[in-house]
């Protein structure tokens, strides 16, 4: 059955991805010689609001509102993108459950456009007023609480609030209903495990750890990377180099900066397919991760000329594009 609901969401998605940066927009944003020219670029092409002016975090903030605000318009169900709000979910949680411990208050270490504001969160934890929380959450956030209250290991708190995130990304997929949502979600946990297996074999960190941060998909396996992980980056590049992972293998031996761009990468490669979808969710998903990507590629170049980094330093941690 075709799925109609989406036709006209795509037709209005497929308008908004000719204003995407290509590579050429963000070869003219390097070619800035101030981070003032560079924001004047970005506002000619449309980027920031009435108030962001010049101020670059203002700017970005901006974008991502306006990105978010298109597919709410769009989309005929929105419960399908759960998955993406999840990250920002569960920061909101570790940020409430460590100012709650520390008794410590910083506006700033929230997010408010996801479903739980900061505010709120800050509440429910104060109040452990749990069982607002959706699913397996609010077993996760008196564990966490709990954890910290005790032992007073911020990165025990971490580790398993992170995990418990990967986890309702990797069931939010499943639940979804669609193969892209699934495949976005399973990437996100596959790429989020190597990530914890390159940093583990860098500081020392034991099976149990990495056992303890790590969540289940079916891109790899988790018994294997760990493995890999106790025996150094190259036995990591060598389990990779089997999996439909192996370009973080190259990556790895590359640099670090280009292991961080292939992660990035590899889940703009997961949703370039979807461009020529009609029928599905999958071009609402693709904008979605092709704007965020575009914001944080934007982001790296301006941080990189705020602190006159030259430009090869920047180009080399830039991503790519979508379009």
């Amino acid at each position: 059955m075709s799925n109609t609901k989406y036709t006209y969401a795509v037709a209005r998605i497929r308008a908004l991805e000719t204003s995407l940066l290509t590579d050429a927009s963000i070869e003219q944003l390097l070619a800035c010689k101030t981070v003032e020219q560079a924001l004047q670029f970005l506002v000619e092409k449309g980027w920031g609001g009435a108030s962001s002016g010049q101020d670059m975090d203002k700017v970005l903030e901006a974008e991502e509102e306006k990105t978010w605000r298109v597919i709410r318009d769009v989309a005929p169900d929105m419960s399908v993108f759960d998955v993406l709000s999840y990250p920002k979910l569960y920061h909101n949680l570790k940020a409430a459950v460590k100012a709650v411990c520390t008794q410590t208050q910083n506006g700033h270490l929230f997010y408010d456009d996801c479903p739980i504001s900061g505010e709120e969160m800050l509440r429910i934890v104060e109040n452990k007023d749990f069982s607002r929380l959706p699913g397996k959450m609010s077993q996760t956030a008196a564990e966490a609480l709990d954890t910290l209250l005790h032992t007073g290991d911020g990165q025990l708190c971490d580790i398993l609030i992170d995990k418990a995130a990967l986890e309702a990304i990797s069931e939010a997929g499943k639940r979804s209903g669609e193969k892209i949502i699934e495949d976005y979600a399973d990437t996100t946990v596959a790429i989020a495990d190597i990530r914890i297996a390159v940093r583990s074999q860098k500081t020392g960190k034991s099976a149990e750890f990495m056992r303890s941060a790590m969540a289940q998909c079916s891109g790899i396996s988790v018994d294997q990377l760990i493995k890999a992980a106790l025996s150094g980056m190259d036995e990591i590049a060598q389990y990779l180099e089997g999996t439909s992972y192996a370009g973080g293998a190259d990556a790895l031996r590359e640099s670090p900066s280009a292991f961080e761009r292939w992660c990035d990468n590899r889940m703009i490669e997961t949703m370039k397919p979807q461009k020529y979808e009609t029928f599905s969710v999958g071009p609402l998903l693709g904008y979605l991760i092709a704007r965020e990507n575009e914001i944080k590629t934007v982001r790296i170049i301006l941080t990189g000329k705020q602190n006159h980094f030259p430009d090869n330093a920047i180009r080399e941690r830039i991503r790519e594009m979508y379009v």
